[in-house]
């Protein structure tokens, strides 16, 4: 449960590895923040919390909880906020599916998930689930604009310690392939809302026969606000995918399809749905009745599907025959046989094209084996980021990471802007027809002429977060001297929108020379140029790049996203600090489970936490805090300079390990430090401890790994088995309490 103080410090409780980490790194903080009068609260915004607080209905007293996402959303909106979030689950329907029956097994009294739902109070509990799945924490969250970069200590560690990057060949056939048109790139428009335009909207639907449906009531519109809408055919989508899967065969290459369908909840399952379908339209012709008795929802990705034709053996032997007709499956576990189609939120595109890109181009087939992979992206609103690299790398060779220079990141993502929060305004086409956006004075602002099953969408931008986007931007310039490029596409509706805004600022700003507006594609090559030559870039992006880039350029450059500074500069002036990517946390789970070895690195929480605790002395005037704040980013360097991050393998050196050595170089550097007497006194005998301790403690670790590890549950796991399993060492819980 959240604590009911108000704590200087909130540190989120979430899911799967990073929360696992937590139970072993959150004491450490908490006894080191309380020497300096720093309290350290938690805010559950867990996949299993959100569902608890969502259905209390039926739930004992001690089962129900607060709905904490809400009160840490209204909490970002003031100037108090300090929140550190850690990486939480976008859940997919699947991981939704899974998360409750593992609550309901532990005897939370809630309802399943209506999956075509038929009465009144099912459609009730889908829409409930529905503001829970997909990302639902970081549009609430996120009230300000994004500064991602990384961290010196990190950077230095990469450039000095270069991890292993793939050979790229002048003639791999790996590409990118996406829709040639009637995708949401073509199909865009784009406006800005003006005083008279202003005010609630309408979303309708108007059928051939001049009936109008209203999709969404009440759709807010404010003066300055970038408005957009547009479609993907789904027609041309199902087209387009059998070319790809025939363009695949004919190269001998493997498919893979990249895809966001935890952050688009609404449209990218359904264009998932398409691919299985594609992949297996023999199947869906032959046997579609059958399917449909069996529950069969193409949206849920061919794991489901496979488990629930499993006792029918004519559609089993059905699926045999088109595989082996098929080319190669790009594989997210080729030994569990688990293929890039199997779960929608198994193939997360800002994690799986970097790691295509950093092997060389390389996938992992059925059998194993590396080769080169059609990467299948269908709209193309972003796919030429990828396909760019892809075409830079052929040409000049991997990048090579000892000398190569960084590429940071000023994103424009605060209160929900663009296509990530489109969630509640995207729908599927329900027969031929149109669909518009009315606006409050009755001026049709947007119209779509669309085809039963076509996927249309709305989105906006507000006009605060652009301008509070730009002027982040000239201060990140202002103070790196940093090339600096707004990844704006002036062919894009959207993009030509923001550039209005742009280019008055900079002028007016004197700064207009500072700075390039490129499109994505020409950005890439500009910036891939730059870091290659050793020098820095400043990507100056809107929300769906930020999040792309920011796992793209750190996977190049550092081996991982997960160990850079993700500061949000709230817009009402308090703080928000991101941990990092989770993307290969379920693995990590599975390994702590099986071995009792828990490799997920702490480093993004290490970063985090330096920057809380300068911000808190910086607004709230806490030199303490900043004392120990300047002594964390020392235990961060010490972690690096002597290479005490996790390992992978079990009997290796492990999160819990790293988390000691974190402790110890803390409290070596307390106690070292001439700026606060007393928290030198406070921290010298817990620094002679932890060295005196050392080798007992890192025994009780290694004791430790090798056998099963009972956590309790995966999505909601025991608070005092957690403990058991994160906290093994008797000698460190003695020194940290």
């Amino acid at each position: 449960m959240a604590d009911s103080s108000k704590p200087d410090i909130l540190y989120t409780i979430v899911d799967e590895a990073p929360e696992l980490a937590s139970a072993s790194f959150l004491p450490i903080i908490r006894t080191f923040a309380s020497a300096a009068g720093v309290s350290v609260g938690t805010k559950d915004i867990s996949l299993a919390g959100r569902i608890i607080a969502t259905f209390p209905e039926n739930l004992t007293d001690a089962q129900r909880q607060e709905d904490d996402l809400a009160a840490l959303g209204e909490l970002v909106k003031t100037a108090d906020a300090n929140v550190i979030k850690l990486p939480n689950i976008s859940a997919s329907v699947p991981q939704l599916v899974a998360a409750i029956t593992e609550l309901q097994a532990q005897g939370y009294d809630i309802p399943n998930y209506p999956e075509e739902p038929a009465t009144d109070a099912e459609k009730e509990v889908r829409a409930r689930y529905d503001a829970i799945k997909g990302s639902a924490v970081n549009p609430v969250l996120r009230e300000g604009n994004s500064d991602r970069r990384s961290a010196k200590a990190v950077k230095n560690y990469a450039q000095n310690n270069p991890h292993s990057m793939g050979t790229w060949a002048s003639d791999s056939k790996t590409k990118v392939s996406s829709m040639s048109g009637n995708d949401f790139y073509a199909n865009e428009k784009s406006a800005t809302i003006t005083a008279a335009q202003a005010g609630d909207a309408k979303i309708e639907f108007v059928a051939k026969d001049g009936a109008v449906t209203v999709l969404k009531d009440a759709y807010p519109l404010a003066e300055g606000t970038v408005a957009d809408a547009t479609f993907m055919s789904v027609k041309a989508l199902s087209s387009f995918l059998v070319e790809a899967i025939e363009d695949t065969k004919a190269d001998g290459t493997m498919f893979s399809l990249h895809m966001k369908a935890t952050m688009m909840k609404v449209s990218d399952p359904i264009i998932f749905g398409y691919a299985v379908k594609a992949w297996l339209a023999p199947v869906f012709e032959k046997f579609g009745a059958e399917l449909d008795a069996l529950g069969v929802n193409a949206n849920s990705g061919l794991g489901d599907l496979l488990e629930r034709v499993k006792d029918n053996a004519d559609i089993v032997a059905a699926i045999e025959a088109i595989a082996a007709d098929r080319p190669s499956m790009y594989m997210v576990d080729s030994d569990k046989g688990i293929t890039n189609l199997h779960v929608p939120s198994d193939v997360i595109i800002d994690a799986s094209m970097p790691a295509v890109i950093r092997a060389g181009g390389k996938g992992w087939d059925e059998a194993g084996n590396k080769g080169d992979t059609n990467c299948v992206i269908p709209d193309r609103c972003y796919a030429s980021v990828y396909d760019e690299s892809i075409n830079f790398f052929k040409a000049n060779g991997a990048l090579d990471v000892t000398k190569a220079g960084s590429v940071a990141n000023v994103g424009l993502m605060a209160q929900k802007a663009e296509e990530y929060g489109s969630h509640p305004t995207t729908f599927e086409a329900p027969a031929d027809g149109e669909i518009r956006i009315v606006l409050a004075n009755g001026e049709t602002l947007h119209s779509h002429a669309v085809e039963a099953g076509d996927i249309w969408r709305s989105c906006t931008v507000k006009k605060a977060p652009i301008e509070n986007w730009i002027e982040l931007a000239l201060d990140r310039q202002r103070l790196t001297g940093s090339e600096a490029i707004f990844w704006l596409d002036a062919n894009r509706a959207h993009d030509a929108e923001l550039i209005k805004y742009v280019t008055p600022v900079l002028e007016a700003a004197g700064k207009a020379d500072l700075f390039q507006i490129l499109a994505p594609r020409e950005a890439t090559a500009q910036s891939l140029k730059t870091i290659t030559a050793g020098n820095d870039s400043i990507a100056i992006t809107g929300n769906v790049l930020r999040d792309y880039l920011t796992d793209l350029f750190p996977i190049l450059e550092l081996g991982t996203s997960a160990k850079m500074l993700s500061i949000v500069k709230l817009m009402q002036g308090g703080g928000l600090f991101e941990t990092g990517a989770g993307g290969s946390a379920p693995k990590h789970v599975q390994q702590l489970v099986e071995e009792n070895h828990l490799r997920w690195d702490s480093m993004g929480e290490f970063c985090a936490l330096g920057e809380s605790l300068n911000f808190l002395a910086d607004v709230k005037g806490n030199a303490k805090a900043g004392v120990l704040g300047a002594a964390a980013e020392v235990a961060t360097q010490g972690i690096l300079d002597n290479n005490k991050s996790p390992e992978r393998k079990v009997g290796q050196p492990d999160n819990r390990d790293s988390h000691y050595w974190f402790a110890r170089y803390w409290a070596e550097a307390l106690a070292a430090q001439s700026d606060d007497a007393d928290l030198a006194a406070h921290f010298a005998p817990i620094a002679e401890a932890l060295i005196g301790k050392e080798d007992a403690i890192l025994a009780e670790f290694a004791a430790a790994q090798g056998k099963a590890a009972d956590i309790g549950g995966y999505y909601r796991p025991s608070v005092e088995k957690k403990a058991e399993v994160m906290r093994p060492s008797a000698s460190l819980n003695a020194i940290i309490g």
